[in-house]
Parts: C-alpha cells; structure tokens; sequence
C-alpha cells in the first residue's frame, strides 16, 4: 500500500515539475515573440523623417569703412533676393532602446536631435562698391553667413519644427500601439507611457 501510495506522490511530482516546466517553456517563448516583434518594428520605423519647407526673402546688404585716418567713408551695397529649400528631419536609426524582456518593457533611452539644414539660393543685384571698397570674397562669405542666420530665425517663428515633431511622435505612437496590444510597457525617459496622447506631451528639443 505504501509503495502504491508512495509511486502515486512521485507521479504527481512529476507531473507538476512537467507542467511548470512547460508553463515556463511556452511563457519563454512567448515573450522571445513579443521581443522579435517588437526589435522588428523597431527597425520598421528606423527610418529618415524629412519635413520641407521653403523661404524667401530680400535682403540688403551694406558695409561702410572709414579709410585714410576716418576722413573718407567707403561703402558697398547689394540686393539679395534669397530663396531656401529647408529640412528639418530626425534619424530615428539613431534611437537608443532597450528590450527588457523579463520585466516586458520597452525603454526608449534617447530620441535623435532634429537636424536642420539650410539651402540657399542667392541671386545678387544691385551690386555696388567703389575702387577703395570693392566687392571681395569676404562679402559674399558674410551675406552667407547672414542669410543663414536670418532664415534660422524665420524657422523658428514658423510652424516647420512643429511640423516635424508631430511626424516624429506618429512614429513613436507605433511602438506605444504594439507593447500596449502585447500587455507590455512603454517607457520614455523613465516617463511611462500610458496612452498614445500623451506622446504628443513628451518635449523632444534638445
């Protein structure tokens, strides 16, 4: 009776030592899974986000120098009329995140800074100088360099930035979409995300 009993208890052991494991079998790979979903759209949204804008503008340029112990004053001028193809775009390639699978969330570390670039195109009129202050290269770098500050300007009082952002945050909204539908959490700056809107809250300037 007792070894009947005794082989019983040691059938049960181990049938419930088989069920833990097969318990813990299927739950590991089910969250390999969640894990190989979640790298792939990852890499789904590891892409250039470009938004374009365009600005023109007419810009006079003077320079004025005194010479010959300030007695005389020389000046130049022009007329510039500028017209510039500006991208703002994040390289979401860049993204830091990390995967933790035993905790089922989904830490984005670090969001790449926007990158802005500037394309001018100058046509110069109107050009004028005398013998004593002509027109040089120097001048031509300056009002590049002034036509780039005074478009920079224009962009940051413009709706170009914004723009970008809310591309920017529909792509993250992905990542909110997927750990949520997998009961996973979604952590920014070791803020918890806990609905999509409030991505549109999360400040990305840096």
């Amino acid at each position: 009776m007792r070894k009947v009993l005794f082989g019983i208890i040691i059938t049960l052991l181990i049938l419930w030592t088989y069920q833990l494991y097969k318990r813990y079998d299927e739950r590991s790979k089910y969250l390999k899974e969640n894990t190989a979903l979640i790298q792939q759209e990852i890499k789904n949204v590891s892409k250039l986000i470009v938004t374009e804008g365009h600005f023109s503008q007419v810009y006079n340029y003077k320079q004025s120098e005194k010479i010959f112990a300030n007695l005389l004053t020389t000046e130049k001028k022009a007329l510039v009329v500028v017209n510039a193809e500006v991208t703002v775009a994040y390289d979401l390639s860049k993204i830091n995140f990390d995967v933790d699978e035993e905790h089922q969330t989904l830490y984005i570390t670090d969001i790449p800074a926007p990158e802005i670039k500037i394309f001018p195109d100058l046509k110069y009129y109107d050009i004028s100088g005398d013998y004593l202050n002509p027109f040089n290269a120097n001048d031509f770098n300056k009002i590049k360099d002034e036509v780039h500050i005074a478009i920079g300007k224009r962009i940051d009082n413009s709706n170009l930035k914004e723009n970008a952002e809310n591309r920017l945050i529909s792509e993250l909204s992905r990542f909110y979409v997927l750990t949520n539908s997998l009961g996973w959490k979604l952590v920014y700056n070791k803020q918890t995300i806990t609905d999509g809107k409030e991505l549109e809250k999360l400040n990305f300037k840096q």
